[in-house]
C-alpha cells in the first residue's frame, strides 16, 4: 500500500487506499478545515513528537452505540451514589492537558504534542471539540474530551485522578449523547476497556456508512452543558463543517 504525501489543500485519499495498519497520509497541517474535512471521512490524525502528523483510517474500526452501552452493575451503583459531579465544555483545555500528561502504560510520552494540543482547543473555540469532567468537590479528577459532527462523536482521550473518575465520565456523555439523538461514537482503536462497554468492531466501509447516516443531521455546534443528564447546546444547530 502507498502512503500518501498530502498537497498544501486540505485534501485526502480515499480511506480505502490505507495500508493494514490504517495508515493512509502523511503530512498537511492541523487546521480546522482539515481537521473537519478529516473526521468527515472517518480519518484522524496521530503521531508523536518525532514524526511528521501521520494520518490513519483503521480497518476494522472500534465503534460503541450509544444507546447500547454497557454498564458494569458497579459502576451503575457508584452513578446512583452521586459521589461525582459533572459538567461539559467546563475545563477543556483542562481536560486536554491533563489527558497529554497522564502516562500510558507501555508508552513513552504522548501523541498529544503541544501543536495536537492547540489545534483541538481551537476547534473547541469553534464548537466542534468538547470535553465531559468529573469533578469531586472543587476537584478536577477525570474527564474525557472528542470531536462532533453531526450525530457522530469521536472520543480522542481521557484521564482520571481517581478510580472510575473517567469510566463515570464515559457513561455520563454517553447517555447524554444518545438522548441527544446521537447514532455512532467512535472509539478509533480496540481497546479491551472500550470492549467491556459494549463497543464493537465493524469493517471500515460499515463504519464510514453509519459515519454518513450520522452526518446527515446538523451538528449541535457551540458550547454544550448537562441539565438533568440531558445534552444542552448553546450554540445553534450547524449543517455541515
Amino acid at each position: 500500500m502507498t502512503v500518501f504525501a498530502l498537497p498544501a489543500q486540505p485534501v485526502f485519499p480515499d480511506p480505502a487506499n490505507a495500508d493494514e495498519d490504517g495508515l493512509l497520509a502523511v503530512g498537511g497541517d492541523l487546521s480546522p478545515q482539515r481537521l473537519l474535512m478529516a473526521y468527515g471521512q472517518g480519518i484522524f490524525p496521530w503521531y508523536s513528537e518525532n514524526t511528521p502528523i501521520l494520518w490513519w483510517s483503521p480497518d476494522p474500526r472500534l465503534i460503541l452505540e450509544p444507546a447500547g452501552i454497557h454498564v458494569p452493575q458497579r459502576l451503575e451503583r457508584i452513578l446512583r451514589q452521586g459521589r461525582f459531579h459533572f459538567t461539559l465544555d467546563a475545563a477543556f483545555e483542562r481536560v486536554i492537558t491533563l489527558c497529554a500528561d497522564t502516562p500510558r502504560r507501555g508508552a513513552r510520552g504522548t501523541w498529544i504534542v503541544p501543536e495536537m494540543l492547540a489545534a483541538y482547543c481551537r476547534l473547541h473555540e469553534l464548537g466542534f471539540a468538547h470535553s465531559i469532567e468529573t469533578w469531586s468537590g472543587r476537584t478536577l479528577i477525570g474527564g474525557l474530551y472528542g470531536v462532533a459532527l453531526g450525530r457522530a462523536f469521536f472520543g480522542e482521550s481521557m484521564f482520571y485522578r481517581q478510580p472510575d473518575a473517567s469510566k463515570a465520565a464515559l457513561v455520563t456523555l454517553v447517555r447524554a449523547l444518545e438522548r441527544a439523538g446521537f447514532t455512532l461514537f467512535d472509539c478509533q482503536q480496540t481497546t479491551a476497556h472500550m470492549v467491556r462497554f459494549g463497543g464493537f468492531e465493524v469493517r471500515r466501509d460499515e463504519f464510514l456508512i453509519r459515519l454518513q447516516r450520522a452526518l446527515e443531521m446538523p451538528s449541535l455546534r457551540g458550547p454544550w452543558s448537562l441539565r438533568g443528564g440531558a445534552l444542552v447546546c448553546r450554540g445553534r444547530e450547524h449543517q455541515g463543517a
